[in-house]
C-alpha cells in the first residue's frame, strides 16, 4: 500500500480514498475544499499531493477543527479551517475571497469520532445524554425532538427521514412515555422503539433503534436541507473543468445529490416545442458519473461502514 494509507496513529481509513483522489484529478498547485473534514484523512492525503496548492477545510464540529489542527500542522499556511456549516458554503468561500476553486469534497453522514465519543449521543449502542448535534454551540438537539415535537412531526420524520415503517407505533409510543417523564438518555430511546415493534422486526440483521436514530439525527443537524444549496454555491466555485466529489451514506442523501447534480447538469428547461430558448440557461456541470462510484471488495473487508458508500462526481463546464 502507498502511504497514503498509513494511518495508524489514527486507526481510520478515509472511506473510498483511492477513487476521491482520482475523481478530484488534483492539481498540485490548485486550490482544493473539504467541506466535511471529520478526522482530515481525505484532507491529509490531497494535501500531500499538493506542492504550491491549498487546502480550505470545513466543519460545523468544533472538535474535528481542532484535531484537524494538530494533524494537518506540517502544512502551514497552506490549511485554512473554518468552523462552519457547509450549507453556508458560499459564504464562507466569498469570505476567503478566492477566485476559483480546482475541487471540492463532500463526504457526508456521522464522522466516526462523533460515533466513537458516547457523550455525544448519536449511537443507540451506548446509553448518554439525547444530543446528536454535529454543532454542539447549535440550539436544537435529540432531546428537543424527542420531547418537544408533535405525534405528527415524529412521525413524519420517522417516515421520510429513517423510512421506518414503524414509525406510528413508534412516535405513539415516545409520546406516551414523555407524557410520564422526560426522555433523557439514548438508552431509553432505543428501548422505547424496541418495544413500540412487532418481533418480526426485532428478528432483523440491524438495530431496531438504527432507523429512528437516524431520523432524529438528520432532523437535528438540518442535513438534507443543507445538500442543495451546498451543491448549487460549489457549482459556482468551482474553476472550469474543477471537480466536484460526493459520498452518500443513505438513499436520502444520494436521492437530493443525484437530483441536484442532475438539474446543474441540464441546459435548457424551455418545453421541447419552443423553436428556440428562451430560459437562457446553461448547465453549470458535466456529470463524470452516470452512476455512484461504491468501495471495492478489499476496502469492504478491512472497512464494512464502506459498504453503504456512494461516491458521484461532476465537473465544472466553461460556460
Amino acid at each position: 500500500m502507498s502511504s497514503i494509507y498509513e494511518e495508524k496513529d489514527y486507526g481510520h481509513r478515509p472511506v473510498l480514498l483511492e477513487e476521491v483522489l482520482d475523481a478530484l484529478d488534483i492539481n498540485p498547485e490548485g486550490v482544493y475544499v473539504d467541506g466535511t473534514l471529520g478526522r482530515a484523512g481525505h484532507s491529509l492525503a490531497i494535501l500531500r499531493r499538493l506542492t504550491t496548492g491549498r487546502l480550505i477545510g470545513i466543519d460545523r464540529d468544533m472538535t474535528a477543527i481542532e484535531a484537524a489542527r494538530e494533524r494537518l500542522e506540517a502544512f502551514g499556511e497552506r490549511v485554512t479551517l473554518v468552523h462552519g456549516n457547509f450549507c453556508g458554503l458560499g459564504d464562507i468561500l466569498q469570505g476567503l475571497e478566492l477566485g476559483g476553486v480546482d475541487g471540492m469534497l463532500f463526504d457526508l453522514g456521522v464522522s466516526s469520532p462523533q460515533l466513537d465519543e458516547p457523550q455525544r449521543g448519536f449511537s443507540y449502542m451506548h446509553d448518554a445524554p439525547l444530543d446528536m448535534r454535529m454543532d454542539a454551540g447549535a440550539p436544537l438537539d435529540a432531546r428537543e425532538v424527542v420531547n418537544a415535537w408533535s405525534y405528527e412531526e415524529l412521525k413524519r420524520i420517522l417516515r421520510e427521514y429513517g423510512e421506518e415503517r414503524y414509525g406510528p407505533q413508534i412516535a405513539r409510543a415516545i409520546v406516551r412515555r414523555r407524557e410520564e417523564r422526560p426522555i433523557e438518555r439514548t438508552g431509553e430511546l432505543a428501548e422505547i422503539i424496541r418495544s413500540a415493534m412487532p418481533g418480526a422486526a426485532l428478528r432483523e440483521k440491524q438495530h431496531p433503534a438504527k432507523r429512528s436514530f437516524q431520523a432524529i439525527r438528520i432532523a437535528v443537524n438540518g442535513e438534507l436541507e443543507a445538500l442543495p444549496p451546498m451543491l448549487e454555491a460549489a457549482a459556482e466555485y468551482l474553476k472550469p473543468g474543477g471537480r466536484l466529489a460526493v459520498i452518500t451514506f443513505h438513499s436520502l442523501e444520494d436521492r437530493i445529490v443525484k437530483r441536484t447534480l442532475r438539474e446543474l447538469a441540464t441546459g435548457c428547461t424551455c418545453p421541447p416545442e419552443f423553436p428556440v430558448c428562451v430560459c437562457g440557461k446553461k448547465p453549470k456541470l458535466r456529470l463524470v458519473t452516470r452512476k455512484p462510484v461504491t468501495a471495492g471488495a478489499a476496502e469492504l473487508e478491512e472497512n464494512p461502514r464502506a459498504r453503504s458508500a456512494k461516491l458521484r462526481v461532476a465537473e465544472r463546464t466553461n460556460w
